[in-house]
């Protein structure tokens, strides 16, 4: 019985899986974020043009129509990533469990590490009138949702007795002013990590806010011994400097 010869070995595909093909675009998408983000943050974003985008990227312009549609798209999406970042730390806070002063601590220390990076820094220094209005919109209201959060945090620890009485409005505009100000001094090559910045504006920004303040050890200088025991010698003379015996 004949048999058929075996079929040859069919040729590799030109063609990426469908999966690799998407992640590849999706990292593609992001380096043009990365270097877009970079140029809007050190030149301002009406002073950055587009073939400088691509200039970064070693691309030419037209290839950055393949993943956006112009600059201020580029804009909205560099502002949507610092947003994901902030949501997805108030997602995890809110999985877990604490008083309402250890969930504001939490927020307070990651929001702060997130505003020493370039598309944290985007959520304070872009302009929200360089968006189209939808977009606008659409960021405005993502700003109200982080300010609840951090008022409704306050709220809940003055509840439950972790937070001293006080507005809670009041209190979370100073908090994210302060925040949101780090996204303007912040340079990466200062002498502070990002980590240790946000060590230290939690302690300053949530103890003042605290119902019971963390006891600081210090050493007190003994008091000289008053009275007759004291032991101090006395000469009866008068000395200078105001002093007498």
């Amino acid at each position: 019985m004949d048999t058929a010869p075996p079929a040859p070995p069919s040729s590799p595909s030109p063609w990426l899986p469908f999966e690799s093909r998407r992640r590849a675009r999706d990292e593609k998408r992001e380096a043009v974020l990365r270097a877009a983000v970079q140029l809007f943050l050190e030149q301002g974003y009406h002073r950055v043009t587009l073939n400088e985008v691509a200039d970064r990227l070693n691309i030419t312009k037209p290839a950055l129509y393949n993943y956006f549609r112009g600059k201020d798209e580029i804009l909205f999406e560099c502002w949507s990533m610092g947003a994901e970042l902030v949501d997805g730390v108030i997602t995890e806070i809110n999985a877990g469990g604490g008083s309402g002063l250890a969930k504001l601590r939490k927020l307070v220390h990651a929001y702060a590490e997130l505003m020493a990076t370039d598309f944290g820094a985007s959520l304070v220094r872009f302009d929200l009138r360089d968006l189209a209005e939808r977009n606008a919109g659409v960021a405005r209201a993502a700003k109200r949702r982080i300010d609840a959060t951090f008022r409704r945090y306050i709220a809940a620890g003055i509840a439950d007795g972790s937070i001293r009485p006080c507005d809670p409005k009041l209190a979370a505009f100073a908090i994210a002013g302060s925040l949101n100000w780090i996204g303007h001094w912040y340079r990466r090559e200062g002498k502070l990590s990002p980590t240790a910045i946000a060590d230290e504006f939690t302690v300053r920004l949530t103890d003042g806010l605290a119902a019971e303040v963390r006891l600081q050890t210090t050493k007190k200088t003994p008091r000289a011994p008053q009275g007759r025991n004291s032991g101090r010698k006395t000469t009866g003379k008068k000395r200078t400097g105001g002093e007498t015996g």
